[in-house]
């Protein structure tokens, strides 16, 4: 069986290849996308089983980003986690209205990713 396909959108470089370390070593396959603008277009083409999307330092992009994603029919079912700065608590609206799945800290997701990744992944 193939490893999933983990889509991780990110600009800072702390957290984000911590978190593409920490999803391979949960053995997925992690493919990085650094413009939001390009998310929708390779999340249909790629096919993965979730999204992980920094949301700074560029958050209306992103959040337009995920908006597009969840709007597309052929996509609109990817989980999607999203993660901040720990101080960055007043994203979490902009967010959630884009329709992430998850939103946390960069320090929780980097300690958590097992459960953040199984919570996201919860079929309703």
């Amino acid at each position: 069986m193939n490893e999933p396909l983990a889509l991780i959108l990110y600009e800072r470089l702390l957290p984000g290849s911590q978190l593409v370390n920490r999803l391979q070593d949960l053995k997925y396959r992690v493919q990085t996308i650094s413009s939001p603008g390009s998310l929708v277009q390779t999340a249909q083409e790629a096919k993965p089983l979730l999204v992980l999307a920094d949301l700074e330092p560029h958050t209306s992009e992103v959040c337009a980003a995920i908006t597009g994603l969840k709007a597309n029919p052929a996509t609109k079912h990817l989980p999607v986690v999203a993660f901040r700065s720990d101080n960055a608590t007043t994203l979490e609206a902009a967010a959630v209205a884009a329709g992430v799945t998850l939103v946390v800290g960069e320090t929780a997701i980097l300690n958590h990713l097992p459960q953040f990744l199984e919570q996201a992944l919860q079929v309703e």
